[in-house]
């Protein structure tokens, strides 16, 4: 229901493994993974404004409060953002959508993919490591890893409709000293695969460029560990 059966068939997993392996860092970009229909539904929930909330993380200690923050350099901040919290109780599709990202369906075709048996038996709150995420004009994301002791996969997907590769927002990859830094334009139903302990997967989100301080570039990010 939520995936493109043409993007998930044998051969093209097995592309997709291919095209990891021989990227460094390790990582596929996916157009069109999922049915645009479906996060079309998933947008409507997520214009509303109430759900969303403020995130920040520093380099010597993750969701810190406002006092903290305050209290902290502005060298060691690599994160300002909205994390989306619903109040609501009643299912909808953008919580839907997190649960099946979370379900076995999803996990099967990431296992495929990178060759490894994932599994959230082992993570103790498996649901805060799949959510959305908007960053406004004065908010970033800067350098950082994800490579957390058994974290295998990270996956980033965009949930901007008619996106203006002027705007900004793109995802840089740092590479290696013998490869330029990658970047990529967070567009609409673009999945990012990324092995986050792989060389050069240090990863950072461009600035937005826009003056509108109503606009906000979304996505969902998911992290996966091995069992």
């Amino acid at each position: 229901m939520w995936l493109n059966d043409v993007c998930v068939i044998d051969s093209t997993l097995d592309n997709y493994r291919q095209s990891l392996l021989n990227a460094c860092p390790n990582y596929i970009v996916i157009d069109g993974l999922f049915d645009e229909v479906k996060l079309d539904e998933v947008i409507s929930v997520l214009q509303q404004p109430q759900d969303w909330h403020p995130q920040k993380h520093t380099y010597s200690a993750l969701y810190v409060d406002s006092a903290e923050w305050q209290n902290t350099s502005q060298c060691q901040r690599f994160v300002q953002r909205d994390v989306w919290q619903s109040a609501v109780s009643s299912p909808n599709p953008a919580q839907e959508f997190l649960s099946f990202l979370r379900g076995d369906e999803f996990l099967s075709v990431l296992s495929r993919i990178f060759d490894v048996k994932l599994t959230d038996m082992n993570v103790a709150k498996p649901e805060i490591n799949t959510n959305y995420f908007r960053l406004g004009t004065t908010d970033f994301v800067e350098q950082h890893a994800d490579d957390s002791p058994g974290r295998e996969v990270c996956m980033l997907l965009y949930l901007n409709k008619d996106w203006c590769e002027k705007a900004g927002g793109e995802l840089g990859f740092r590479g290696t000293a013998d490869s330029q830094a990658i970047t990529i334009s967070p567009l609409f139903n673009r999945c990012v695969l990324f092995n986050p302990a792989s060389a050069g997967s240090e990863h950072w989100v461009e600035k937005l460029h826009s003056t509108d301080t109503d606009q906000y570039r979304y996505n969902v990010t998911s992290w996966y560990w091995q069992e």
